[in-house]
């Protein structure tokens, strides 16, 4: 069997391009047109090929970036390689992906955690948060966690949007599996206000802190 090239892929991905996906995209920061559940039927017919992922990412179309997440083998990269990417990678699903299906399945992904977290740039920032609320959630082993909810405390209210969503996203998940800081949390959460009137479509939990903690805390109870 012969592999495609990166032309044959792209130009496939051009067949895919639908504007009124990409209208529905632009208005969330994103600039690409393929329907996601398109993209993901590629990627399966395509399988793991790293080469290729490489290629279609360096092409720094948005589509064939995404394309290549879902191709990648995520242990192949080196650690300045994956901060290159992240670097490069401005738009929200790009970003968003990256982090969720190469970074978290790295080796890297610690060092790199630590290495983002105050970075001056509040995008790349928010990768490290990112990786810090997974850690929160699955392997706390070590981490400051009544440090991180002063960290949170005093930079939440005022951060950039994508920063600031994965600082909260950080102090939700400290109140949720850690009952010894809940209370803690979710009053930084009730006095800071932040994502209160998010719009949350129904039968989804509103991402405002106290009620996400308290919702998922009683989820967790039932079971």
């Amino acid at each position: 069997m012969v592999e495609p090239t990166v032309t044959e892929v792209r130009a496939e991905l051009a067949g895919l391009e639908d504007p009124k996906v990409r209208a529905v995209n632009e208005k969330h920061g994103d600039d690409h047109g393929v329907n996601l559940g398109k993209l993901r039927a590629l990627a399966k017919r395509l399988k793991t090929q790293q080469a290729l992922a490489r290629e279609l990412w360096e092409t720094g179309d948005s589509a064939a970036r995404l394309l290549a997440l879902l191709i990648c083998r995520p242990k192949a990269f080196e650690r300045a390689e994956l901060d290159a990417m992240l670097r490069s990678a401005r738009t929200p699903k790009v970003h968003d992906w990256l982090v969720n299906y190469a970074v978290k399945k790295s080796p890297h992904a610690e060092e790199l955690r630590l290495a983002w977290t105050g970075d001056p740039d509040p995008v790349i920032a928010a990768a490290g948060w990112a990786l810090t609320a997974e850690r929160v959630a699955k392997k706390p082993d070590g981490l400051d966690l009544a440090g991180l909810l002063d960290t949170i405390e005093a930079g939440l209210a005022d951060a950039p949007e994508r920063l600031q969503w994965e600082m909260n996203n950080c102090l939700a998940q400290i109140g949720i599996e850690h009952a010894e800081h809940r209370e803690r949390a979710i009053e930084i959460g009730e006095r800071l206000r932040v994502l209160e009137d998010y719009p949350t479509s129904p039968g989804c939990t509103s991402p405002f802190a106290p009620v996400w903690i308290t919702e998922m805390v009683r989820r967790k109870q039932e079971l």
